[in-house]
C-alpha cells in the first residue's frame, strides 16, 4: 500500500471511530478528499473488515439518538434513515428495537409540551396531532395521546 492509501485509510479511521458513521457518510467524506474509486473501495472495505463501518449499529444508534435526544418519531427516522441509503431490512431493526413505553413517554412530553389548557377544542387538537406528526409521530398514536386515550 502506498503511503497515500495508509494515510487515507487512517484519517477514515479516525472519522469513523468519532461516533458512528453509515456507508453513504463515509463515501460522501471520501469524495470530498478527492480520493480515487479504486482507493475508495479499498478503504472502505478496510473499515468494514475492522469494524469500524457496520450499517446495523449505526441504524440502531441514529434511531435510539434522534429519538431521545431529538424526539423524533419512527416516520421522520425511517425517512432519514432512508436519505442515507441504509438498507430497508437494518432500518425496520432499528425501528423495532425501540422501546415502546420509551417512546409513547417522549410523544406524551412532546405533545405536552405545546399543550396550553386541559380542555382543547378539536381545531387545538388537530395543531397538537400536525405537530406531533411533524415531529414525525404517527397520527393515530398522536390522536390517542391528545384524547388522553393513552
Amino acid at each position: 500500500m502506498s503511503p497515500e492509501h495508509l494515510y487515507l485509510l487512517e484519517k477514515a479511521k479516525n472519522y469513523c471511530a468519532y461516533q458512528e458513521r453509515c456507508l453513504y457518510d463515509i463515501k460522501a467524506k471520501l469524495e470530498s478528499w478527492k480520493v480515487s474509486e479504486t482507493n475508495a473501495l479499498k478503504i472502505l472495505q478496510a473499515l468494514e473488515k475492522e469494524n469500524y463501518l457496520d450499517e446495523e449499529r449505526y441504524a440502531m444508534a441514529f434511531a435510539l439518538g434522534k429519538l431521545r435526544h431529538n424526539k423524533w418519531g419512527k416516520n421522520k427516522i425511517i425517512f432519514a434513515l432512508h436519505q442515507k441509503q441504509v438498507p430497508d431490512l437494518y432500518i425496520q431493526m432499528a425501528i423495532n428495537s425501540l422501546d415502546e413505553e420509551e417512546y409513547l413517554n417522549i410523544l406524551k412530553a412532546v405533545i405536552s409540551s405545546k399543550r396550553t389548557t386541559e380542555a382543547l377544542s378539536f381545531h387545538e387538537q388537530a395543531k397538537l396531532v400536525a405537530y406531533a406528526q411533524q415531529k414525525g409521530f404517527q397520527p393515530s398514536l398522536a390522536w390517542k395521546v391528545v384524547r388522553g386515550e393513552i
